[in-house]
This record gives structure tokens, C-alpha cells and sequence, in this order.
């Protein structure tokens, strides 16, 4: 779609929105103060860091689970010179389990930043909060607006539902044209007066009204002008144009113990679990069996020469990932002579569960017993 084209969508939409403007703004402010009874800790925060520290969290995270880390990590770092000041490897135990790792990767590189470069004070601009790393226009907008009440708009996915339903808008709201005519929209729609609480107030009703699945309809306060309500398309939209296909990956983990230390690495960058440990890895690109592996040349290499005792085979493990399927199991053994494993190291049960794992090995430990781990 060109920019003709993009602009003739957006000037349709704006006209039907000058008759639509007041009309929505007011019933979502109205409902924000007569109905709106979603609790968060964070909601009308005015401190910047607690508020980005809340919104990092968010990222592709369910305020459900995000809330027990939130309270987490602003009792363990109360302000931003705390978590500057703290170890990555306490920061990343704390955000153990949460997923997305880049996400706390750059939150210790923006701490770090502001703590040195800024005396520890949050910039207060939203050109200056978008130029911080980990940061993309809705987080800058959420953080502009709450803390500091400027006029900047938030489009996330409750946002996009919201729109598109109510003004019955089918362009696809994950391309460049989509993107650009909500962003114009919400900018057009948004209480200039009051941003952070439109802003709240939008994002809450996308949430716990205007829902995915099963929006509440019946008693939305917007349902006489909702073109989606109106013409059947609520399950229809908003629409998007890809369709994510999946990566299915094998992973195989040796726990393998020697003179009561197990050998662990951290992983490296630019993949997965970034910053994590892991046990020593097989990697297939296929599902093996416990045979497959104990014939496979990479467990004879490690195991071959050396006595080896297999203490415990589990279950097949699985964690579903935005982008892949990460499949496996765990075989813990227990070897007689030291191990030369570049990148890995041996360490007591102690220095084990001070180092952060990711989902997929915390789901096993937390099920299974160390057996070969001398505590």
C-alpha cells in the first residue's frame, strides 16, 4: 500500500472520528472512574524508575505473572543507583523464570547508564526515554505520560483491539502502513489534559472489556458506535498479516557430576537464554531416544573413557517460546575423572542455585533431586 492510499485510510477514519471523538474519549474516562477496578501496584506510580521497571517487566509478559517480580525487584532495588550497583548475576537470578532475558540484559545496561551518565536521575522527556536502550515508543510513551503527564499516546495490543473494533478498521496492525494509522489515531484520540490516565484507561479497557477472547460486549459502554459490534466482526479483528511459523528445537542436558561439583556454563550471546547457565548441552535437530544419546559421539567423548554411573533419565521437557519449540530431557551421571569441557566449569551445590537458569532447566530441578550432588 503506498502513501496515497495510506493517507485516503487515515482521513476516512479521522472524519468518522470527529463525530466519534467526544463521544469515545467520554465514555472511556467515565467508565475509568465509575468502573474501572483493575488493580496493579504500579497503576498511578509517579516515580520513572518504578514505572519502567514495570513496563520492562510487561513486555510480552501477563500482569499476573509480571506482579511477584515487580514487588520483587523494587524491594530488592529500590531505586535505579541499587540495581546499577548490583551483580548481573543477583539481577538475573531475581528475573529467573520470566523469560525474554534480552529484556533484563537491558535493563542492567539502562540502569548503568543513568546511575553513571545521569547522577541516578530519569530523563524527563520523551525523545530523551526513547533513546534508552531496551526502549521502544510505547514504553517512552507509557513512562512520558505517567510520570511526567506529557502528551504522548500509547498503542499496544489492547490499544490496537480497542481501535480497530470500535472504528471497524481491517488493515493489519503488525505492517508499516497499520502501525503508522493507529499511532495517528491514538495521537488524534488522546486527553491531552489527562494522558496518563487515558493512556490507563484505554489499556484497561482493552484488558479487561474489549477482550481477545470473549469481550464483554453486552455491557461495553461503547457497544451504540462500535462499527465491530455492529457489523459481526468482533472475532474478526484486529487483523494481522503474518503468521508466525515456529522453530522446533532438541535439547539434551548431562548433569554430569564429578567429586561432588556439576559442570555448568553460561550461554553466549545472541541466542536464547543469553546470559543464563545450563548444563553441558546436546544439541540434535531431531527428538532422540536415552539410546540415540548414549551412542551418540558427543556422550561417548565425555563418558566413553571415563567410568560414568547414570544416576537419572527424566521425561520429555517442553516450554513454548515466541518464536520456537524447545524440546528435551535431562540425564544426570556421575564421571570418576575431571572433564576438559571448554566454557564450562564445576561447582558446588552451594554456587548452583546462586546462578540463574532458565525455565526450561528451573521446571526440571524444581521436580527433581540433584542425586549425584554431595551438599
Amino acid at each position: 500500500m503506498n502513501y496515497i492510499d495510506t493517507l485516503k485510510i487515515t482521513l476516512c477514519i479521522l472524519q468518522k472520528m470527529d463525530t466519534d471523538k467526544k463521544y469515545f474519549s467520554k465514555k472511556l474516562i467515565d467508565w475509568n472512574k465509575q468502573h474501572n477496578k483493575r488493580l496493579m501496584p504500579w497503576k498511578g506510580e509517579k516515580d520513572p524508575y518504578k514505572i519502567w521497571l514495570s513496563e520492562i517487566i510487561l513486555q510480552q509478559t501477563r500482569v499476573e505473572q509480571g506482579w511477584a517480580y515487580y514487588t520483587r525487584f523494587v524491594s530488592t532495588f529500590p531505586n535505579i543507583k541499587k540495581l546499577a550497583a548490583a551483580s548481573e548475576e543477583k539481577v538475573f537470578k531475581l528475573w529467573e523464570g520470566l523469560g525474554y532475558y534480552t529484556r533484563c540484559k537491558n535493563l542492567i545496561s539502562t540502569a548503568k547508564f543513568i546511575a553513571r551518565e545521569r547522577q541516578g536521575k530519569f530523563p524527563e522527556t520523551y525523545d530523551e526515554i526513547l533513546n534508552l536502550k531496551g526502549i521502544g515508543p510505547y514504553t517512552a510513551a507509557a513512562i512520558a505520560s505517567f510520570a511526567f503527564n506529557l502528551p504522548h499516546a500509547v498503542v499496544d495490543g489492547n490499544v490496537f483491539r480497542v481501535l480497530s473494533r470500535f472504528f471497524g478498521i481491517d488493515t493489519p496492525i503488525d505492517n508499516a502502513t497499520g502501525k503508522k494509522i493507529f499511532t495517528e489515531l491514538a495521537e488524534a484520540l488522546l486527553d491531552k489534559k489527562q494522558p496518563g490516565i487515558y493512556n490507563q484507561a484505554i489499556m484497561d479497557f482493552g484488558a479487561v472489556i474489549c477482550k481477545p477472547q470473549n469481550p464483554l460486549c453486552s455491557t461495553c459502554p461503547l457497544k451504540t458506535r462500535c462499527v465491530a459490534l455492529l457489523q459481526d466482526m468482533v472475532d474478526l479483528l484486529p487483523v494481522k498479516a503474518s503468521k508466525m511459523i515456529k522453530k522446533q528445537r532438541w535439547l539434551y542436558y548431562l548433569i554430569i557430576a564429578y567429586n561432588g561439583k556439576i559442570y555448568v556454563r553460561k550461554r553466549g550471546a545472541k541466542e536464547i537464554w543469553e546470559n543464563l547457565y545450563e548444563f553441558v548441552l546436546l544439541e540434535t535437530d531431531r527428538s532422540f531416544s536415552f539410546e540415540e544419546i548414549k551412542n551418540s559421539k558427543f556422550f561417548r567423548n565425555i563418558a566413553g573413557n571415563n567410568k560414568s554411573v547414570i544416576m537419572h533419565v527424566s521425561n520429555i521437557y517442553k516450554q513454548q517460546l515466541t518464536h520456537q519449540t524447545i524440546h528435551g530431557s535431562f540425564v544426570q551421571l556421575t564421571v570418576t575423572n575431571a572433564l576438559p569441557l571448554k566454557d564450562y566449569k564445576a561447582v558446588t551445590y552451594k554456587e548452583l542455585i546462586k546462578l540463574p537458569f532458565p525455565k526450561f532447566i528451573t521446571a526440571y530441578l524444581a521436580e527433581n533431586e540433584l542425586k549425584a550432588f554431595e551438599r
